[in-house]
């Protein structure tokens, strides 16, 4: 039986976590900061790249993704001696997919065209939205301007470029989200990342929403009536969803984001980064000091990482749980020869009844008609 590294694939996740400035909604392990000591940086990296590829060797690599944060804020010298650590480790597909996120506040033609000497061959755009109203309600820094230009620059640098968005804004319609859709599917992407705001505990706008400071925000009603618009644009325009917030070309597909989906292997380097192995039939989890001054401290001396064993069937739960994310099938033997979990027939027989499910002799896959509904379906389809 093939491994998960295998199956699944193989990558290599890099935490960045800087920022000019921190966004409202976001919840991610971002910091803004004055100084920053970028050969210090690159020292931590090499550290932590070397002590996680000793564990294991051996492996083919098919993604790194520099993550954040700002990643564009990075110097081109970091990604270069990022990407060259983890070569003198694994062997690299020939096409291999090296992802930089960037925001169009930290773009300058130069410094793509130095990233792209350095090795990335595909380039992320955190837009968000394009109008310059919602752009400061959402805290960003750049204007519609800034993001337009920083996407021409993109596209002219780089072979793959994606672009994210967030619907479901305060005081969006339905023919507002449909219009700026329209407007962003015009730019002919090959990859978008559309998601709907949500209100996390712990930001600035899970402050004000539990203050009923935040108002404005669509009903859940509308909320739904922009995913569908969505689906349903992105589809006459080429770009079906491969995922529930994710949209493609044929071929354009994230090769890193499918990693996890698809249950397979990836290192987490740098702060708050966290991994996925499998070694000896265990699946193992690896998580990492949240302070960037404390990782780069503990890096040196072998003690930012910890790892755990994950329990068969907390391992067999995720693999459903992200699995079923996807428009491509689970596979339910591998699910049940690798973490021994077993779906009940009857559940699936009955979400298929009810249009949430199709199935096959071994697969199940959510409909579209169930995508929406996700959660509903996994409560059900796990349930004891």
């Amino acid at each position: 039986m093939p491994e998960p590294w295998q199956t699944g694939g193989f990558g290599a996740y890099i935490h960045w976590p800087y920022c000019e400035a921190k966004c409202p909604y976001c919840d991610f392990n971002s910091h803004v900061t004055r100084f920053i000591d970028h050969t210090a940086w690159r020292d931590a990296y090499s550290a932590e790249i070397d002590l996680i590829a000793s564990r294991l060797p051996d492996r083919v690599l098919t993604s790194v993704f520099f993550g954040g944060g700002t990643p564009s804020l990075m110097e081109p010298r970091t990604i270069e001696t990022v990407l060259d650590r983890l070569s003198s480790h694994y062997t690299f597909t020939n096409n291999i997919e090296i992802t930089l996120e960037a925001n169009p506040s930290s773009v300058e033609a130069a410094k793509f065209s130095d990233f792209r000497s350095a090795g990335i061959n595909r380039v992320s755009l955190g837009v968000q939205a394009l109008n310059d109203y919602d752009l400061k309600r959402l805290g960003r820094l750049h204007s519609l301007e800034d993001a337009m230009q920083a996407l021409d620059i993109a596209q002219s640098t780089f072979q793959r470029v994606s672009f994210d968005l967030i619907y479901a804004r305060q005081d969006q319609t339905e023919e507002d989200w449909a219009k700026e859709l329209t407007q962003a599917l015009s730019r002919e992407p090959d990859h978008l990342s559309l998601y709907q705001l949500t209100i996390e505990k712990g930001t600035a706008f899970g402050d004000r929403f539990a203050a009923g400071k935040l108002g404005g925000l669509p009903t859940d009603a509308q909320s739904s009536d922009m995913y569908f618009i969505t689906q349903d644009l992105c589809e006459q325009a080429g770009l079906p969803a491969y995922e529930v917030s994710n949209h493609a070309k044929k071929g354009a597909e994230s090769r890193h984001n499918l990693i996890y989906w698809n249950s397979g292997d990836f290192l987490g380097i740098g702060p708050g980064a966290h991994g996925r192995y499998t070694n000896n039939g265990q699946r193992f989890e690896t998580a990492t000091e949240l302070s960037p001054q404390n990782w780069l401290r503990l890096s040196n001396s072998g003690r930012a990482t910890t790892t755990a064993v994950i329990a068969p069937d907390d391992w067999g739960l995720e693999m459903v749980l992200m699995g079923l994310r996807l428009s491509e099938p689970l596979y339910l033997d591998r699910l049940e020869q690798e973490t021994g979990l077993k779906i009940n027939n009857q559940r699936i027989k009955s979400l298929a009844a009810d249009g949430l499910l199709e199935h096959g002799d071994s697969w199940i896959k959510v409909t579209p008609k169930g995508r929406p509904l996700l959660n509903a379906v996994l409560v059900e389809l796990l349930r004891d």
